[in-house]
């Protein structure tokens, strides 16, 4: 009889940077193809088909404006868009975010700001 196993292992990635703003989180409808996105992927919605892209202001489909942040890694190399989730409020570290094309945080952070998301520098 085993008297300690180990279950499962939880590694802190700092993504949340504090829970003084409610960490709300909303369902989001994936793109396939994209490959792995990773947890903290800020995702815009493409117009035409509302389905998430990691956000990149190049685009000009809509998903050059930010909607959410991913909450989880996940593979979208899959036959069907992928219905996930993206928090959709909180306080979260800026220098854990990704983005897509070669935007950054100060890019997106008033739209985010707008959204309820509010980005701080890990101390």
């Amino acid at each position: 009889m085993k008297m300690y196993e180990t279950v499962e292992e939880f590694n802190y990635d700092e993504l949340i940077y504090d829970t003084k703003i409610p960490i709300t989180t909303k369902g989001i409808t994936l793109k396939t193809g994209q490959g792995v996105l990773a947890r903290g992927t800020v995702l815009g919605i493409v117009t035409a088909t509302g389905q998430a892209v990691a956000v990149d202001s190049a685009a000009a489909d809509g998903s050059e404006v930010a909607d959410c942040i991913l909450t989880d890694d996940i593979d979208t190399n899959v036959a069907e868009p992928v219905i996930y989730t993206g928090y959709a409020s909180g306080r979260f570290n800026r220098q854990a975010l990704l983005f897509g094309g070669t935007d950054t945080a100060d890019k997106h952070e008033q739209r985010l700001r707008e959204l309820g998301i509010y980005l701080k520098d890990k101390m």
